[in-house]
């Protein structure tokens, strides 16, 4: 029996209602663009000078998220960095002096007195003033080895210690460096996209490129110069002592405090002293570790002058809690619990290997850990992005017309009913894209065009089906119910293989690869969704309206 339950229908009527209000917004707003201090509107006449901007007639109270325009359409930045990983393995020689040399000094009666010479770049020279003492030099600061946290160097240690009459040479070994130049690769991904982000831009492509190089492209930035400048800002991370921990954002922090919320804690703030003990600029180096029960920890170092002040506090307020904050977010608050001297410490607590391997990064985000080289800049006009936009909009209006004609030369009033389907499919798009963020490139628009015109492949599957079903002598009811049953496995065979591939292509793609994928697997879900469920639903209200007694297709 052709018959669809009441509740499905007032279903399927408002899934098309409320992705089609999520696309509305993208009519009514106007996008500006500021660039060489003018206010350049790129898609509607009259906009005011905000980067969007509400046009009258639209209600506040409705949907208004908007589909994001691609650095290929909306204009704006593009450099490509090197990031100068051999330059962290200096820093983190010089961070582990002092601990060589606290550990040394215990062992005096053996070694004789320790400093420190003069080596080759990357490379931690110390001399002692007993040679003969050099077995159980090397055997104390090979003591200070610690096991590396990566795939690549389970089993390996971070340091290799070698002697040679009265010098010892101190290097990273090989496996520590490889994931040394992993760790800070990441770590100036993740400054440069927070410091990115704090600016309000939207929808950045920020992402790593081969080994030690970062393809940074942000829409609506005026100039590379202007975002060269964005990266170089510094981060502000402190150590400060806590006061309190709060729930009410609105608690007044008293005199020489300030109330700062948790990064990842929702509702929860702290009051901190506002004076730290130590910053970003003091700290070394932070790692991902394990403590001594063999869970998640962090393990940090800080430079001569950091360690001494760390060492202090440390040692006069073992059971208080000390936080650890950036950009003014309490990203970790761990207890004290013993005297730390030496300036370099472990955070423990209830971590994932994930969570300490990102704090781990947090911790490093104060500073760049490494020089940034640009090897390739260029600022691209809003200009071209409307070419493009004038050109997809071209493409779309062609190709949806040749479409439209086709269909319904071919079938007739089945063939309007798919073309109303059609532009239902276009329009969830959007509201899909609006709803998520999403970016729209230029091959974002090369992936609508195609999804036009596929979209209406199910409904030729369909309507072909049903007049196979005729040809049988069944009435028109019973034809159109077995052509949408028989048609579905095909249908879902089709675009389950096409889905895969955009999948594959949004997984393993990078840019306008991604953007392709985006518009091409959000369309193969609306378009099953608008060429079975909706046809069917308005082919349905027709034939019971009607009641005809035969039907052509």
């Amino acid at each position: 029996m052709l018959q669809i339950d009441r509740w499905k229908r007032v279903l399927i009527w408002l899934v098309c209602l409320a992705f089609a209000l999520l696309a509305v917004p993208n009519l009514f707003y106007a996008r500006v663009e500021a660039h060489n201090d003018a206010v350049v509107a790129i898609e509607t006449k009259g906009a005011t000078p905000e980067r969007e901007a509400a046009v009258a007639g639209w209600p506040d109270w409705l949907p208004s998220g908007l589909v994001n325009l691609g650095l290929d359409l909306r204009g704006g930045a593009h450099l490509l960095a090197e990031v100068k990983v051999a330059d962290v393995y200096q820093q983190r020689m010089l961070g582990l002096w002092p601990e060589v040399r606290a550990a040394l000094v215990k062992e005096r009666d053996t070694v004789g007195f320790v400093n420190e010479v003069p080596g080759p770049e990357g490379e931690l020279h110390v001399k002692i003033s007993k040679p003969e003492g050099m077995p159980k030099a090397l055997e104390v600061v090979r003591g200070l080895a610690r096991p590396i946290q990566s795939l690549t160097g389970i089993g390996s240690n971070d340091i290799e210690v070698t002697g040679s009459g009265d010098t010892l040479v101190i290097t990273l070994s090989q496996a520590e460096k490889t994931a040394t130049d992993d760790r800070t690769v990441k770590q100036a991904l993740e400054i440069v996209r927070r410091r990115i982000d704090a600016v309000g831009t939207r929808e950045p492509t920020i992402q790593r490129q081969g080994d030690d190089r970062i393809l940074i492209q942000v829409p609506g930035i005026g100039s590379a110069a202007e975002l060269k400048e964005i990266i170089g800002t510094t981060a502000q991370l402190t150590f400060n002592p806590v006061v309190s921990r709060v729930t009410d954002a609105n608690a007044v922090p008293g005199t020489g405090n300030k109330l700062v919320p948790s990064l990842d804690e929702e509702g929860v703030y702290y009051i901190i002293e506002a004076v730290p003990v130590v910053t970003g600029e003091e700290l070394n180096d932070a790692q991902p570790s394990f403590d001594q029960n063999g869970r998640p920890a962090v393990n940090f170092r800080f430079n001569t002058s950091g360690a001494r002040k760390f060492g202090d506090y440390t040692r006069d307020n073992i059971g208080q809690p000390f936080a650890i904050v950036l950009d003014d977010e309490v990203i970790s608050a761990p207890v004290i619990q013993s005297h730390i001297p030496g300036g370099s410490g472990i955070i423990t607590g209830r971590f994932t290997i994930e969570e300490s391997t990102n704090l781990a990064v947090l911790l490093r985000a104060g500073a760049l850990p490494a020089e940034l080289t640009f090897l390739e800049e260029r600022t691209i006009g809003p200009e071209l992005g409307q070419d493009s936009i004038d050109a997809g909009k071209i493409a779309a209006l062609v190709g949806s017309a040749a479409v439209i004609a086709f269909m319904a030369l071919t079938y007739g009033m089945f063939g309007w009913i798919a073309n109303i389907a059609l532009v239902l499919n276009i329009a969830m798009m959007f509201g899909v894209l609006s709803l998520i963020g999403g970016t729209l490139t230029l091959p974002g628009i090369a992936g609508i065009v195609l999804t036009v015109g596929m979209a209406v492949d199910a409904n030729v599957l369909i309507f072909e089906r049903i007049r196979e079903e005729l040809k049988t002598a069944r009435g028109p009811a019973r034809a159109i119910e077995l052509g949408y049953e028989r048609a579905l496995s095909a249908i879902l065979d089709s675009n389950i293989t096409t889905l895969i591939t955009a999948v594959i292509l949004f997984t393993l793609g990078s840019g306008p690869v991604r953007g392709f994928a985006i518009t091409l697997g959000l369309g193969i879900i609306t378009s099953v969704f608008t060429a079975y469920y909706v046809t069917r639903l308005i082919i349905v209200m027709w034939f019971e309206r009607k009641r005809p007694k035969t039907i052509e297709v």
